[in-house]
Order: structure tokens, then sequence, then C-alpha cells
């Protein structure tokens, strides 16, 4: 498939930067002339998926996280953020809605499944110790120039 344009962002993992990453998304995927719900959608996904890598992967130590995005000929826009963090022990697991390794600091244990519920498909490749990609795509309705 034909990449029409692509973008990357690279940030520390701080919380103030889940809403830079979320705005840098729905600036870049403007330019297909998306719904208001379609921005939304993408917008809801990548701070879950941010948020997760701040939360989870990195613990409150230093960490970078790296926020690629490309967009296809044909409408559909690629999300991958990835992280050097602790990884998850199983990713499986991990996508169940309610589970959550962080109960006692009342996390509701949905961000995979808001990730799901808001893309087309998700996928997650995870290494203990390496880290963590998270890639998401959506396919847009068709009213760009692309």
């Amino acid at each position: 498939m034909e990449i029409a344009n692509e973008m990357r962002l690279v940030f520390m993992a701080k919380s103030a930067n889940e809403g830079f990453a979320r705005v840098s998304a729905a600036a870049f995927v403007a330019q297909l002339d998306p719904t208001v719900s379609e921005i939304a959608d993408i917008k809801t996904a990548v701070s879950e998926a941010v948020s997760n890598s701040i939360i989870h992967g990195y613990e409150g130590t230093f960490g970078i996280i790296t926020l690629e995005m490309r967009i296809y000929a044909n409408n559909t826009v690629e999300i991958t953020i990835s992280d050097s963090g602790k990884g998850i022990l199983d990713v499986d697991k991990a996508r169940e809605p309610m589970y959550s390794t962080k109960k006692d600091e009342d996390r509701a244990g949905m961000g995979f499944t808001v990730m799901e519920t808001f893309m087309d498909n998700v996928d997650v490749v995870s290494e203990v110790n390496v880290g963590t990609k998270i890639v998401m795509k959506k396919k847009l309705r068709l009213n760009s120039t692309y």
C-alpha cells in the first residue's frame, strides 16, 4: 500500500505529553478532512496508548515514547505508539476488559478495550524488559485528496 504521508514524534514519558500526543495526532490526520467523530476516536485511542506507556511501561521512571503516523493512499491511518519500558508479561491477559495490574491505583483496566472500540485494528507486540509497540489502524471515510 502506498504511503501518502507520514510523521514521527518522540517525547518524554510524562503525563503532560499525553495531551500533546493527542493534539499532534489530530493535527496530522486533519489533512484527510475527517469527521469530528473520526478525530475524537483517534485522539482517544492515542491517549489510551500513550497513557499505558507512561503508567505501565515506565512506572514513573524516565523514558521515551515514539508516536509514528502514516496515511495510506486509501485513507487508512496507521498509528504506532512504542516505548522501551518494562514490557507486558501477558499481552492476551492485558487485553481483557477490566484487567489491570494497578487496581490499587483505581485503574479501570479498559485501555486496550477503548483502543479496540475506536480503531479498526489494534496489534500489540511486547517483550518484558524491552518494551511495547501498539499499532492501530483506522480507515476514514473517503473525502480527501489522497
